[in-house]
């Protein structure tokens, strides 16, 4: 299944699930939902015990959808716009490791974003006036589908409620001016992901994706996550004994090789750019560069 968070012409916000061309409005609810009145939002959904598992067997049973809407009338955002959490993994692939001088990581390298940094598909990244050195960083993202605390690793996977695609936008100058990277993670649309939540099922394995960014139209990262250091499994076992894992909460399990900063020259993000990343099986996330507009 392909979930999302849309938006109308009217500026309604909710939470759907997209069949080819169509969007049905989880907020109503299928026939068999609607007694408890559908849900407000993907996480919401997601924090339903069974929630996915009853909407796979509707969909199975053919049930008739609630109310839908045409995709191209909506406006798609990111699919989980409120997550309590936003982990990142750091150096997860050994070649990028390698191409950033670090070395090569005996445990997770964890940072956060905030819920601030969440754009969705289309809306722009935007260059703040506190750093001139921002880059792309294509990553996958994995979505918690329910609570979890000190989870095994040979369990993990039924945390999983799906998977998107993730930007883990950066600015440079600021990660490295002191060793503080959330100074340089953080900001303000740096957190780019969708379009959808693609459910773990429909996805299979997810360390056997094909994983690619274009700057405009140059390639820039071309990779496959099967070459991630920490495996899914291993990252959610190794940050529930940290933290509780909650629904909704995303981790974005790292960036392979072919960043800007390690080029030579170096190739960061400039107003007019576009940065479009794509994931097998997932889909294809696209947004735009501009310029911080210091009148707002």
């Amino acid at each position: 299944m392909r979930l999302g968070t849309f938006a109308d012409d009217r500026g309604k916000v909710f939470p759907g699930l997209c069949l080819e061309d169509k969007v049905f409005d989880l907020s109503q609810g299928f026939a068999g939902l609607r007694r408890e009145g559908g849900f407000p939002d993907l996480k919401t959904l997601l924090a339903t015990e069974g929630g996915l598992e009853r909407l796979q067997c509707l969909l199975a049973a053919g049930e008739e959808p609630g109310p839908s809407y045409p995709l191209e009338k909506l406006r798609v955002l990111a699919p989980v716009p409120n997550p309590a959490k936003i982990v990142c993994i750091g150096l997860n692939y050994l070649d990028h490791a390698m191409e950033t001088g670090a070395a090569v990581p005996e445990e997770p390298v964890i940072f956060t974003k905030f819920a601030t940094a969440i754009v969705g598909p289309g809306a722009p990244i935007i260059l703040p006036p506190v750093t001139n050195q921002v880059d792309y960083e294509a990553e996958l993202a994995v979505v918690v589908g329910k609570k979890g605390k000190n989870v095994p690793e040979e369990e993990a996977m039924e945390y999983v409620a799906g998977y998107t695609v993730f930007n883990d936008v950066s600015a440079r100058d600021l990660q490295f001016r002191d060793g503080q990277w959330t100074k340089g993670k953080a900001l303000d649309t740096f957190a780019p992901m969708g379009p959808y939540l693609v459910t773990a099922g429909e996805v299979g394995d997810p360390h056997r994706l094909a994983i690619k960014l274009w700057l405009n139209d140059r390639l820039m990262q071309d990779s496959s996550t099967e070459k991630l250091i920490f495996k899914v499994p291993a990252l959610i076992s190794f940050l529930s004994q940290l933290f509780t894992l909650e629904p909704g909460d995303i981790i974005a399990t790292g960036t392979p090789p072919g960043v800007g900063f390690a080029r030579k020259p170096p190739v960061y993000l400039k107003p007019g750019d576009t940065v479009r990343i794509s994931i097998e099986k997932i889909g294809t996330l696209v947004n735009p560069v501009t310029a911080h507009d210091l009148q707002k």
